[in-house]
């Protein structure tokens, strides 16, 4: 029997093969008559688009796509869907794809309603609270990767594209009113990107888990996390079509991202300037990352990182936990240095400098400073553990 079920936390999730049919009930639901489904160019000419229209427009909602959406979105891709959004008078964003599409849509429902500009409302102290709550259109959230779980958070990642910096645009009402998590939409995906957004779901797991700070529920479904992807992933990287499997990691994707409200770390802030400069693959960048910052915050996080290997199945140590991450890493075909992922180190000095005013560079163990950053580059580039 495949797996089926309803969640309410932290938001409606509908999980199960085939629920992208009840997509239209899901816009009534929020108040939608007229969503703009917000997906990007690989996706849009694809089937189940096709059908996500379909199903919308037979239930009477005037539908239209926006696909204008790059990976690593950047500040002219929310511009143009608020543009789109308001001519023609949409009330609501169906947000479709993987993290890049889910955090535009999700942004572009926020920005819509709003008159300041938009790096007005980045996460930082209370900026959201400058926001126009009635501005904020509602939004329902079509996850195809298992990896970035957007369609859980309350927030989105956008490029600034003068600054060549990712900035996090948050506010409450930005998370989506209900989730279709339907494992037969990632079944088409290629074995890297199922690979690298698998690890990026381990990678939030991780760091949510080693974060300082008491939050007990976020540890809870960390682990959880981390094990459904260590179950999990090489299956459906193996077969595609493991539609058990397939849903597991869509749960485990939505657990990491309702984990890290508890923070997160150097995986993420090392791999942020990587991606905005470069534009590498997020996930499979803090899938590169991994081991080398596991080992940095090796004094801060042994006891808590055997905890986690004793309840994923593995002997209770963190030299256990490490080696199984390098054969996941290895058996999911993820490169093992930044050498072999086909970057250079010629920016360092200025990725480190961006690295360390990363948002989410406060969220780990040990203090990330610009000489760490130098050398933790240095030690991924030249695959040193």
């Amino acid at each position: 029997m495949s797996l089926r079920a309803n969640w309410s936390y932290p938001t409606a999730i509908r999980m199960g093969a085939g629920r992208l049919a009840e997509l239209a009930e899901a816009c009534a639901a929020a108040g939608m008559k007229r969503p703009l489904l917000v997906t990007d160019p690989g996706l849009s000419g694809l089937p189940m688009i096709a059908r996500a229209v379909e199903i919308c427009r037979a239930a009477g909602l005037g539908v239209a796509v926006f696909d204008k959406v790059q990976a690593n979105p950047i500040d002219r891709n929310v511009e143009d869907g608020v543009a789109a959004f308001r001519a023609g008078g949409h009330d609501g964003v169906i947000a479709f794809g993987g993290g890049s599409a889910l955090d535009c849509g999700k942004v572009i429902a926020f920005a819509a309603g709003q008159t300041r500009p938009l790096w007005d409302f980045e996460d930082i102290g209370d900026w959201w609270t400058r926001a126009n709550p009635a501005g904020i259109a509602p939004i329902v959230a079509v996850p195809t990767t298992a990896g970035t779980g957007s369609e859980t958070g309350r927030a989105g990642v956008i490029t600034n594209s003068e600054t060549h910096t990712k900035k996090v645009i948050f506010h409450p009402l930005m998370m989506p009113r209900t989730v279709i998590s339907d494992p037969e939409l990632s079944v088409g995906l290629p074995k890297f990107v199922t690979a690298g957004t698998g690890m990026d779901a381990l990678s939030h797991c991780l760091e949510a888990y080693c974060a300082p700070g008491f939050h007990p529920m976020a540890d809870g479904i960390a682990v959880e996390g981390a094990r459904l992807v260590h179950e999990n992933l090489r299956l459906v990287v193996a077969d595609g079509t493991n539609l058990d499997a397939r849903a597991k990691m869509l749960a485990a994707a939505s657990m990491g991202s309702t984990a890290f409200q508890k923070g997160l770390g150097a995986m993420h802030a090392l791999s942020h300037p990587m991606g905005a400069l470069l534009n590498t693959h997020h996930g499979m960048t803090n899938a590169v990352f991994m081991p080398y910052i596991l080992v940095f915050n090796r004094a801060a996080i042994e006891t808590r990182i055997a905890r986690l290997a004793a309840y994923c199945g593995m002997a209770a140590s963190f030299d256990a936990y490490l080696a199984a991450v390098l054969d996941l890493r290895r058996d999911v075909g993820v490169p093992h240095t930044l050498k072999d992922f086909g970057v250079d180190l010629t920016q360092a000095d200025l990725m480190a400098d961006m690295a360390i005013v990363d948002p989410t560079a406060g969220g780990n163990p040990i203090e990330l400073t610009k000489a760490a950053a130098l050398e933790l580059y240095d030690i991924a580039y030249h695959g040193k553990i």
